[in-house]
């Protein structure tokens, strides 16, 4: 099984070969909801799609208490581990859209067309702010720890990414993207 107990042992519970620690995600949570209330989002409901083990969800519930957080993640190990919902961003559909929707390090396992699938799907998912991340083939490259990062993944370029994007939001940096359309505020030299 890809993403079983093995999979987030290697890269989530083991500290010695974790990609990522609480401090890091929960400064990571600190600067999504710093964000949200720079550009004016009052934030009611969050999807969190590939959720994995949780990390940001903890610091997010503290920081957003009135905000409803959905947990979205495909591992049936770790909906059966935490009470995820279980499904895949790349068809997962809600009654009503989400202020912030957060995907941090999900679609480089996705092959390009579930992948675009995902990208588009964003843009129904999304009323407000998009908290985006993927592994790109540079970031392989020159920027990870290939001791803490699965190669098993599907590179590609930033570029790839961003074209599909803008269709439907607006580069904010960081990471950030703002849905085309909503009453968000960015400043000229805040946007990419």
């Amino acid at each position: 099984m890809r993403f079983g107990r093995e999979y987030y042992q290697r890269y989530y519970f083991d500290p010695r070969t974790a990609v990522a620690t609480r401090r890091e995600m929960q400064a990571r949570a600190r600067l999504i909801v710093a964000l949200t209330g720079h550009v004016g989002l009052p934030v009611r409901r969050i999807l969190e799609a590939g959720c994995g083990t949780g990390m940001l969800r903890t610091a997010l519930r503290r920081l957003l208490p009135r905000a409803h957080y959905v947990a979205l993640e495909s591992s049936e190990y770790l909906c059966r581990r935490y009470g995820w919902e279980r499904g895949r961003i790349e068809t997962y559909r809600a009654a009503a859209p989400f202020d912030l929707v957060i995907c941090y390090d999900v679609l480089q396992y996705l092959q390009a067309a579930a992948a675009r699938r995902a990208l588009a799907n964003f843009g129904r998912l999304c009323r407000g702010v998009l908290y985006f991340s993927a592994l790109t083939r540079l970031d392989f490259e020159r920027n990870c720890d290939h001791e803490r990062t699965d190669a098993d993944v599907h590179l590609r370029s930033a570029h790839w990414y961003r074209a599909r994007l803008t269709r439907q939001f607006r580069e904010a940096g960081l990471g950030f993207w703002l849905r085309r359309g909503a009453p968000l505020t960015l400043w000229e030299l805040e946007s990419e």
